[in-house]
């Protein structure tokens, strides 16, 4: 299970209303191998397939496929606003360290 924030849930309802997405779509967090601590974060306005796992927050999507739910799961996603950068970050406890961008992470051992 992955969690979205409310802050995060109020900027993501703002960016589809932007967009003017149809229905069914939502936020896809996808996990990469690359980034400086060999694997990073992608996100995307995206539809969900039905491989997916779908998770609804205040009537947005947040959407994982199921090789990067191995990494995410019991992550939490945020809207952090800040005066150097601002948007969603993914605070993940299966990540053993992070890269000083968060973008990127190195999973704990298995």
């Amino acid at each position: 299970m992955i969690s979205l924030t409310d802050s995060a849930s109020i900027h993501l309802q703002l960016l589809l209303r932007e967009r003017n997405t149809a229905d069914g779509y939502g936020l896809r967090v996808l996990v990469e191998k690359g980034g400086c601590a060999g694997w990073q974060y992608t996100m995307k306005i995206d539809q969900a397939t039905v491989v997916d796992s779908v998770y609804i927050y205040d009537g947005v999507s947040l959407i994982v496929d199921p090789q990067s739910l191995e990494f995410l799961d019991h992550s939490q996603i945020d809207y952090v606003e800040a005066l150097n950068d601002s948007g969603f970050r993914v605070e993940n406890p299966n990540a053993a360290r992070n890269c000083g961008c968060g973008t990127s992470f190195e999973p704990k051992a298995a």
